[in-house]
C-alpha cells in the first residue's frame, strides 16, 4: 500500500521562502493562501507582519488624494461611478487651481509625504495637462515640498515625459484585476494598454504605483493571478481597494467582499509583494471596519490614503493617524525612502 503524500504546509513554506529568502509566492502558493481557513487568518496576519518589517521596515507611508476632474468619464469601468455611461448620481466637475492648493496644504498638515492628483479621463488632453502643471507650480509656489504623484488614465511617450518635466515622482495606473477577468469589467480599453503606459512609467524614471480592486466577481484563482501578474510588474506600491458597491453602476448588487476574505487577500498580497509598498485603500471602511483596518495594518499593510476618496467618503484622517500612533507605527518622513 502506497502512503498518501504529505501534505505541504504554504505558510511553513512563505516562512522559508518569503521571510528569510524575500522571494514571494507563485501563483498556486498565493491561491492556497486564499484558500486558508478562517482559524488560521492570525497565523497568516502574524507571518505578513513579519515579512513586512523584514523586508520594508517599520514605517507607514501616509497619502491624500484629490479629484482635479470628476466623473463624466468615456471609459465604462463597471465599478466607477465617475463613468459617463452609468446612470450614477456623480456629476463632471473641475477642481480650481486654489482648491487644489489648500487640498495639498491640508493633506501635508497631516504628516503625510504624498498628495495624489487625480482625474477621470481616459488620458489627459492638453486642458488637463495644463491645470496639472500650473497646480503643481501654484503647490510648490506655497511653499510645499510634497511629494506629488499623479493619476490622470492612458499616457503617451510625450505625456509620460512632460509629466517627468514637471516634478510628478509616482505615477498611479491600476490594473484593477486579474488580466484574465479585465474584460469581464472593462470593455472601452484592454488591460495591455493600461500595461503599456505602465511600461513607459517606469522606464522614464518615475515610480509605478499600481494596484486593483478585489470583490468584483473575480474567482480565487483569478485574486491569485492578478497577485503574481503585479508581482511581475515590480510596482513600487499596490494600493488595495475593495469593492463599494456605488449606485448607478453595474456593480451596485455586488456583496461586499467580507472581512476574514479581505483579511486573506491582505495577508496573501504581502507574500506575494514582501518588498513592496501596499497601501489600503477605498472599501476598508466598509469591508473591515476599524478592528479590521488595525487587523491588516498589522498583517502586511504598510501604506494608508487618509481623508476621502474620490466619490466615497474615507474615515477623518485624525482617526487614521490615531490608529497607526495606538498601533506604535512611525509615519515616515519626508524624503526618507521606505
Amino acid at each position: 500500500m502506497t502512503a498518501a503524500p504529505e501534505q505541504v504546509d504554504v505558510l511553513g513554506v512563505a516562512r522559508e521562502q518569503v521571510l528569510e529568502g524575500g522571494v514571494g509566492l507563485s501563483e498556486e502558493q498565493v491561491l492556497d493562501v486564499l484558500r486558508l481557513p478562517d482559524d488560521r487568518i492570525p497565523e497568516l496576519l502574524e507571518l505578513a507582519h513579519q515579512v513586512r518589517m523584514r523586508w520594508c521596515g517599520p514605517e507607514v507611508e501616509v497619502e491624500g488624494i484629490v479629484s482635479l476632474k470628476t466623473g463624466g468619464c468615456p471609459e465604462d469601468c463597471h465599478f466607477c461611478s465617475q463613468s459617463g455611461q452609468f446612470p450614477s448620481p456623480v456629476r463632471s466637475a473641475w477642481l480650481d487651481i486654489p482648491g487644489l492648493v489648500r487640498a495639498a496644504r491640508q493633506t501635508a498638515d497631516t504628516g503625510a509625504t504624498e498628495f495624489c492628483i487625480v482625474a477621470a479621463v481616459r488620458g489627459p488632453d492638453k486642458r488637463l495637462l495644463s491645470q496639472v502643471r500650473d497646480g503643481i507650480k501654484a503647490i510648490r509656489d506655497d511653499g510645499n515640498d510634497i511629494q506629488i504623484a499623479c493619476s490622470l488614465g492612458m499616457l503617451t511617450q510625450e505625456q509620460v515625459d512632460e509629466l517627468v518635466a514637471m516634478g510628478v515622482h509616482r505615477y498611479n495606473h491600476n490594473l484593477e484585476t486579474a488580466r484574465s477577468h479585465f474584460p469581464n469589467v472593462v470593455t472601452t480599453h484592454s488591460w495591455e494598454e493600461r500595461w503599456e503606459t505602465l511600461r513607459m512609467v517606469r522606464a522614464a524614471g518615475m515610480e509605478v504605483c499600481c494596484g486593483g480592486i478585489i470583490g468584483m466577481g473575480e474567482t480565487l484563482a483569478q485574486r491569485a493571478e492578478f497577485a503574481v501578474q503585479l508581482a511581475s510588474l515590480e510596482p513600487d506600491e499596490v494600493p488595495l481597494n475593495f469593492l463599494i458597491p456605488n449606485p448607478g453602476t453595474p456593480y451596485e448588487d455586488y456583496p461586499v467582499v467580507e472581512g476574514p476574505d479581505a483579511l486573506r487577500v491582505v495577508g496573501a498580497f504581502r507574500l506575494a509583494l514582501p518588498r513592496t509598498i501596499l497601501r489600503f485603500a477605498g472599501g476598508r471602511e466598509v469591508t473591515l471596519g476599524d478592528l479590521g483596518a488595525k487587523q491588516g495594518m498589522l498583517g502586511g499593510v504598510n501604506a494608508i490614503i487618509v481623508g476621502n476618496y474620490l466619490t466615497n467618503l474615507g474615515r477623518p484622517a485624525q482617526d487614521d493617524l490615531d490608529m497607526l500612533r495606538d498601533l506604535s507605527m512611525p509615519i515616515k518622513e519626508l524624503g526618507k525612502a521606505l
